[in-house]
């Protein structure tokens, strides 16, 4: 089926009710895999980071890494989960080039952390509460790269290479329950369900979460069900979503074309699918196992995981102030909207923002630098704020010497500027460049008088009451100062050299 014979949304939504099941892979952040002593550290040689355990070698034994359960129930405590006073890992058995074993250690019936909720915020601040069926510990598998053909996928390639190294590296799977009652802002919860889980998983410091690394991996799990029916249609998969507006992107289409297959009398058909950045589009992948196909079975080289009731009640204790119960209080302290701040959080700004204001900073005054120059700026090159050559603590100064009328917003455009340019700090920018406001009345003098007898006609239009007229003698000041001049003591100045009052 081809993007031309997709139905409209409304024309779907109209129809039907989308049913969605989001599964979320977040690669841990230990500095171990998670059942042998190999390194986690990302861009190393080649298969440099293996050993017989992860390489699935006859005789090895897997160990559990104890950071990678301490993560696990930390992770299931902030989702509201109940954990799991035992359970076991399984093998999930088939054969795919990327798995040296195998098999996948995973957990299959018996997950660490099941039966608990996430509520995310939309735009508009309306609550939307995520039912989340388990989250469970298991371990990643290789990387292959198709070498030939034009997709960059194994069909048309000449050969593949393997690189073993993320192989065992550990994984939480989280799972939520059938995702119902969005209706057409069913794209938007998933991408807000998304982006609240992985500044989740941040806030517990268990992973730097970034997609665009593969660090969290989303599959989009999505059927159509006629209005009033209470069975669920026949879902799709669509598999390592890997960006917030691809999240997005995905349950709209998959919306789109399920309606257009079942309007069109046509089958739903239950396989996974491949999304393509590219166009906004999935093709098929592969028709989709039932669990039974990947023959589950305990692991009988891992002993069972039994957490202390007193070791989880710790956890919990310590867990820190969860992101949505942190930007509410912040949105109040702040006085923003709820549409502000789902806009400073899109910018990837709040940390900042509160690091800005520890340093001294108005919120205000900090929300206005890294929510307008810097991220002008920070969109120009491509990158995140975060990634920017500037501190929360240059940016306090700046807006501090705004606040003490030593820059106006120009010249604090071109301090930034300096600044991540790499010419030091606010201050020695300011220096090198020569930014500093001219305030001082005899350079001031001089510049209005000038600006006065260059501009005779509209002098005369302020001496005749025309206040509004200054303006014009204002800005030949300003540029005759290259911007640096006091534009409010210049006004003043102005109109009493022409006698004239507002």
């Amino acid at each position: 089926m081809t993007v031309t014979e997709l139905v409209s949304y409304e024309d779907a939504l109209a129809s039907y009710d989308p049913v969605m099941g989001l599964e979320v892979h977040v690669e841990l952040g230990t500095k171990t895999k998670m059942f042998c002593g190999c390194a986690t550290t990302l861009g190393a040689e080649p298969n440099s980071q293996t050993c017989p355990t992860c390489l699935g070698l006859p005789g090895a034994l897997p160990v559990v890494n104890a950071v990678g359960v301490e993560s696990a129930v930390r992770i299931g405590l902030a989702l509201n989960c109940e954990i799991a006073e035992w359970c076991r890992f399984a093998r999930k058995n088939y054969f795919y080039p990327d798995m040296p074993k195998n098999f996948q250690t995973s957990q299959y019936d018996e997950p660490i952390a099941f039966n608990g909720h996430l509520d995310v915020q939309l735009a508009d601040g309306e609550v939307f509460r995520i039912g989340i069926e388990r989250a469970h510990m298991e371990e990643d598998t290789g990387k292959s790269t198709h070498i030939g053909g034009a997709t960059g996928r194994i069909h048309g390639a000449r050969h593949s290479l393997l690189d073993y190294n993320r192989a065992g590296i550990p994984l939480i799977e989280i799972v939520t329950k059938p995702i119902t009652g969005a209706g057409e802002r069913a794209p938007e919860v998933a991408r807000a369900y998304v982006a609240e889980l992985r500044e989740l998983i941040r806030t517990l410091g268990v992973s730097e979460a970034r997609m665009e690394m593969g660090q969290l991996r989303c599959d989009v799990n999505l059927s159509l069900r006629p209005h009033g029916r209470e069975a669920f249609g026949t879902r799709s998969e669509t598999k390592n979503v890997n960006s917030l507006r691809s999240v997005e992107r995905a349950v709209r289409f998959e919306i789109q074309r399920h309606a257009a297959v079942l309007g069109d009398g046509g089958t739903i058909v239950q396989e996974t699918r491949h999304f393509h950045e590219e166009n906004g589009t999935t093709t098929s992948g592969r028709v989709k196992e039932e669990a039974e196909d990947y023959r589950y079975f305990p692991e009988p080289d891992l002993v069972p995981v039994a957490p202390a009731k007193e070791w989880v009640e710790r956890l919990r204790g310590e867990l820190p102030e969860l992101p949505l119960a942190r930007r509410n209080r912040l949105r109040e302290e702040w006085g923003i909207s709820a549409h502000e701040m789902q806009s400073v959080l899109n910018a990837g700004a709040i940390d900042l923002i509160v690091a800005t204001t520890a340093a001294g900073a108005d919120a205000a005054a900090a929300r206005k630098w890294w929510m307008g120059e810097l991220a002008r700026r920070a969109n120009e090159q491509g990158v995140e704020l975060s990634e920017l050559p500037i501190t929360p603590a240059h940016v306090a100064r700046v807006a501090a010497l705004v606040a003490e009328g030593a820059l106006n917003d120009k010249l604090a455009r071109a301090v930034i500027e300096g600044v991540l340019a790499g010419e030091g700090d606010p201050d020695e920018v300011v220096e090198k460049r020569g930014l500093r406001i001219v305030s001082d009345e005899g350079a001031l003098g001089r510049a209005v008088d000038e600006a006065i007898a260059a501009n005779p006609g509209v002098a005369d239009k302020v001496r005749g009451g025309k206040v509004a007229a200054a303006g014009a003698l204002v800005g030949a000041v300003m540029k005759a100062t290259r911007g640096q001049a006091d534009a409010a003591r210049a006004r003043e100045l102005i109109l009493e050299k022409l006698g004239a009052a507002e």
